[in-house]
């Protein structure tokens, strides 16, 4: 059984989430020249934190916060600048910096055109976010969250999607029964991107 985030725990989740993404190609390249770009991690994990929490669902391993994953249905993950004021997540979306910000837009702006290209005839739930801090990686954490994921996707009936942006990534979920839909290239950070999905099997994994 998963954790429920509280909002009194956002803090201490974005951290963790900061952690687990230390070596993320597509955060190092945001933040690529931007002085003690590292530190300004734990505003990328807020401001997903924030934005899901109202516009989604966010969960823990357990109330230890070994890891965290963020998760909204369908047309819910497609963050505006009104649903950024209105969750909060417009704070440190500014507090990044305008040249990391305008990184994010250009970056994401292409993802969630697939997205609504691919998924906008359906019901489904897109995986905005997983991570496990760098201290509990590889004691399972991650399959946890995973396993839950697709139970829910399960029981409801709907697919599952998600971006990832490494081919060790990649293997991972299709270990799951994840499929490419298409790999594209990131404008400005100049990346690959994988974009998944997983069709429910009416299974228990």
């Amino acid at each position: 059984m998963l954790y429920k985030l509280q909002k009194s725990e956002i803090t201490i989740a974005s951290e963790v989430l900061a952690d687990a993404f230390t070596d993320d190609p597509l955060w190092g390249k945001i933040f690529e020249g931007v002085l003690n770009g590292y530190k300004k991690y734990p505003l990328v994990s807020r401001l997903f934190i924030k934005y899901y929490l109202r516009y989604g669902e966010v969960w823990a391993s357990s109330e230890n916060l070994e890891g965290i994953m963020a998760l909204s249905m369908g047309n819910q993950s497609f963050i505006t600048t009104p649903r950024m004021i209105l969750s909060g997540a417009i704070v440190p979306f500014m507090q990044i910096g305008i040249k990391a910000a305008s990184r994010v837009s250009i970056a994401f702006d292409p993802m969630e055109k697939d997205r609504k290209k691919y998924m906008s005839d359906k019901p489904y739930i897109y995986l905005a976010i997983i991570g496990v801090s760098t201290n509990n990686q590889g004691k399972g954490y991650g399959g946890k969250l995973i396993h839950a994921l697709i139970e829910k996707s399960e029981q409801e009936n709907v697919p599952l999607y998600l971006e990832t942006e490494t081919e060790d990534n990649v293997r991972f979920y299709e270990k799951y029964g994840f499929e490419t839909v298409k790999k594209t290239n990131l404008l400005v950070v100049d990346l690959p991107m994988w974009e998944m999905k997983r069709e429910p099997k009416n299974e228990v994994i």
